[in-house]
């Protein structure tokens, strides 16, 4: 029966530029009032905008005919306070663990 070849084995060398054993830090996952946390924050957002929309109106959620007026002198900025809660929530989400 016919022999196999027989391979040179290359020697193994270590790579000390991608192999480090340095000790890496593993941070603990988030606790459950982080998600509370961020849910809360985006379902403000959505609350807020919902009541500018409607108490903002004269025959919305102020006195009868009379609009929640503090909201209503914010104008424009109720859009940026709502979207803000909302997009900060957002952003809560890529460092949960």
């Amino acid at each position: 029966m016919p022999k196999s070849k027989v391979r040179k084995k290359t020697d193994y060398t270590i790579n000390t530029a991608t192999d480090s054993r340095t000790p890496v830090k593993v941070s603990a996952p988030s606790g459950r009032w982080f998600v509370v946390a961020f849910l809360a924050l985006m379902l403000a957002g959505l609350a807020w905008l919902l009541v500018y929309y409607v108490g903002a109106d004269p025959n919305g959620m102020g006195a009868p005919g009379k609009p929640l007026e503090w909201m209503a002198n914010l104008e424009a900025w109720n859009f940026a306070i709502g979207f803000g809660l909302m997009i900060t929530g957002l952003l809560m989400t890529m460092w949960w663990k």
